[in-house]
């Protein structure tokens, strides 16, 4: 009789958010399929669990999937864990689930904290439709086009963003979206966690003066609607930029104020400006 697969969400910072269930679970599964078995092994260990790991990550082979289907379809029962928060989101498990499934395995969840829900939890931003947009690419192409996909959505969006990559993510998308409303949480369930509320352009000027610092989820409100606003159109915007520019701006800085106050991004209304003024 084949095993089954346990899909089991851990602490995203608090060791004490592991519930009953998930540790009873760790503790009963033939073995556990981790992201880092060294970071598993703290949180094992604390909770004095000691079950033989293998490891499983996005750079595992199909090898390795296929060592793991078999032990289960033989017999064993398996945990897939990640070094934090749910698995299959922005996180190793999708596509030993999806294997799962076409194997006819069995799979349980045993759910847990999840970084992008408990930010927006705090944010204060409209949790009523959001979208999760994960990490942007760290290739220039893909990371416009994605950013492109997404600017004009009215629903809240979520990121995640490692600490030495935010202030490059918080410049594209004022470039890109205008000055939205945001909160950045950071370690989150920590010590440390932080909320910093406020808007783009400000999030950018606060870490002109500071280094950012651990996991951080940003959440950025979707496009708003404004009647006044959508009746601009882009020549018009990029009008009101070229305006500014004769009382002395600098085109790029018009540009960003422009697109602060309008549906479009400083990109955009430079482009124009820049043909209207050829």
């Amino acid at each position: 009789m084949a095993g089954k697969l346990y899909i089991v969400g851990t602490p995203i910072g608090n060791l004490s958010d592991l519930s009953p269930r998930a540790i009873k679970t760790l503790s009963e599964v033939d073995f556990i399929a981790a992201e880092d078995t060294r970071v598993s092994q703290k949180l094992l260990s604390h909770f004095d669990i000691h079950k033989p790991m293998i490891s499983y990550h996005k750079f595992s082979n199909e090898k390795r999937e296929g060592e793991i289907i078999d032990r289960i379809a033989n017999g064993e029962n398996c945990a897939i864990v990640t070094d934090a928060g749910m698995p299959c989101i922005s996180d190793p498990g999708e596509e030993l689930v999806r294997c799962c499934h076409e194997q006819g395995i069995e799979i349980e969840s045993v759910p847990g904290p999840s970084a992008a829900i408990t930010a927006l939890a705090l944010s204060g931003l409209d949790t009523s439709r959001f979208s999760f947009e994960g990490f942007l690419s760290v290739t220039r192409k893909q990371r416009e086009e994605h950013i492109e996909e997404i600017k004009d959505l009215r629903r809240t969006l979520i990121f995640y963003e490692a600490p030495h990559k935010l202030k490059n993510t918080l410049a594209d998308l004022y470039d890109a979206l205008g000055d939205r409303n945001c909160a950045l949480c950071r370690e989150l369930t920590k010590i440390h966690e932080e909320v910093i509320k406020g808007t783009l352009s400000q999030l950018i000027s606060y870490y002109e003066e500071k280094s950012p610092r651990g996991e951080c989820v940003l959440i950025v409100e979707g496009k708003k609607r404004d009647e006044d606003k959508e009746e601009i159109t882009l020549e018009g915007a990029a009008e009101m930029a070229a305006e500014l520019v004769s009382k002395g701006k600098k085109p790029s800085e018009a540009c960003k104020e422009i697109a602060a106050k309008t549906p479009f991004s400083k990109s955009e209304i430079y482009k124009v400006y820049l043909e209207i003024n050829q």
